[in-house]
C-alpha cells in the first residue's frame, strides 16, 4: 500500500477506504499504548485487516502532518524498518485529528537483533539527503523542509549552512528561552556562556544525516520480521551523533548495537565529550514538558561546559 498525502482526509472512514479499498469498514477499535500525548488504537477492519490509529484534538492536526512527513522521509532512505503511513487528517464528525498507520505485530527478535539494528541505523545516517535539501547548491544542509514536533514541543527546522549554528539557534536556544523561569538567573547565565562558545565544543560533521531525532528505546519496536523498526520521529538533517547520544540518555542500548554501528559509520574521537551537549537538548525539553525533575541534569551539563 502506498503512502497518502497528509491532511487529505476529512474523516477516518475516508482514509480507511483509500488505503484498503472502497468496501472496507471500521468494525471496532481497541486502546493500545501510544505515548503520553496521543490516544492510540488497534483498528479492526472488514476483511480481517488491522491498522494503527493515533488521535488527538482537532487543533493538534499539525502533529500528525509533521509526523507523517517525517515517516515518509525515513522510509525513503530504505535503510531501516519504518511503518507506512496510510493517511492523516481530521474527522470532522468525531471532532478529532488522526494519523493512520500500518499495524505492526511484534514477532520474536532475531538472534542478531541489536547488531542488525546498529548497521541499519548507520546506513540511514549515511543515506543521501539530497532530495530534502532546499536547493541544488548544497550549502544549506541542516534543518528540514518544515518545522515539526518533539513530544509536544515545537521543533524549529530553519535551514542553516552551519551545523553548530543550527544546533544553537534551532535546538538549544528555544528550549533555554522557554525554560527561563525554571532555570533561574545563575543557570541561565551558565547556559548563555555555553551557547556563546558552542563552536569550541562541537564539530561541523563530515556530512548531514537524516535523523530520527528522538531515538530512545520507547520509539523502537521489534517488528513482525524480528528486526528493529523506528517510530514517532522528530526528523531533521543534522549530525548523526545526536541520535547516538539520545540512545544513551535514558538507558544505553547494548554494546553490540554500537559495535555494529561503527562497522558501517565510524564514530570520531571526541564524541564522548560532545555527547552530553546533545543530551542537553532533550533534558531541556523534558524540563519544559515534565518539570523540575530534569533540572539537575541540565545544571550539571551547563556548569561542566560553561
Amino acid at each position: 500500500m502506498d503512502d497518502h498525502s497528509a491532511g487529505r482526509y476529512r474523516s477516518l472512514q475516508d482514509a480507511v477506504r483509500a488505503a484498503f479499498g472502497p468496501e472496507t469498514r471500521v468494525l471496532g477499535r481497541r486502546s493500545v499504548s501510544g505515548g503520553d500525548i496521543n490516544r492510540a488504537y488497534q483498528l479492526s477492519l472488514s476483511g480481517g485487516r488491522t491498522a494503527f490509529l493515533k488521535t488527538n484534538t482537532m487543533g493538534n492536526a499539525p502533529f500528525f502532518t509533521a509526523e507523517e512527513h517525517g515517516l515518509r522521509a525515513l522510509r525513503s532512505a530504505g535503510a531501516i524498518g519504518v511503518p507506512s503511513s496510510l493517511g492523516a487528517g481530521v474527522d470532522t464528525a468525531g471532532g478529532y485529528s488522526f494519523l493512520l498507520l500500518e499495524y505492526l505485530e511484534s514477532g520474536p527478535r532475531t538472534a542478531n537483533y541489536w547488531e542488525t539494528f546498529g548497521r541499519r541505523l548507520a546506513r540511514l545516517h549515511r543515506a543521501s539527503c539530497a532530495q530534502l535539501l532546499p536547493g541544488a547548491d548544497g550549502r544549506a544542509a541542516y534543518g528540514f523542509p518544515e518545522d515539526n514536533f518533539i513530544g509536544a514541543s515545537r521543533q524549529k527546522n530553519t535551514w542553516h549552512t552551519s551545523w553548530v549554528e543550527f544546533y544553537r539557534d534551532c535546538r538549544l536556544l528555544p528550549q533555554v528561552e522557554r525554560a527561563a523561569d525554571a532555570l533561574g538567573p545563575a543557570l541561565r547565565q551558565a547556559l548563555t556562556r555555553l551557547l556563546a562558545h558552542l563552536d569550541e565544543e562541537l564539530r561541523e560533521p563530515p556530512f548531514p544525516s537524516l535523523l530520527h531525532g528522538d531515538l530512545w528505546s520507547g520509539n523502537v519496536l521489534c517488528g513482525p520480521d524480528g528486526e528493529a523498526w523506528i517510530l514517532d520521529p522528530a526528523v531533521y538533517l543534522g549530525d548523526f551523533e545526536t541520535d547516538l547520544a539520545m540512545t544513551e540518555l535514558f538507558g544505553r542500548f547494548p554494546a553490540a548495537f554500537y559495535g555494529a554501528y561503527r562497522e558501517v559509520n565510524p564514530i570520531e574521537e571526541g564524541y564522548a565529550r560532545r555527547r552530553p551537549l546533545y543530551q542537553l537538548y532533550h533534558l531541556l525539553n523534558h524540563l519544559n514538558l515534565f518539570g523540575a525533575g530534569y533540572l539537575a541534569g541540565v545544571a550539571e551539563i551547563a556548569r561542566r561546559y560553561a
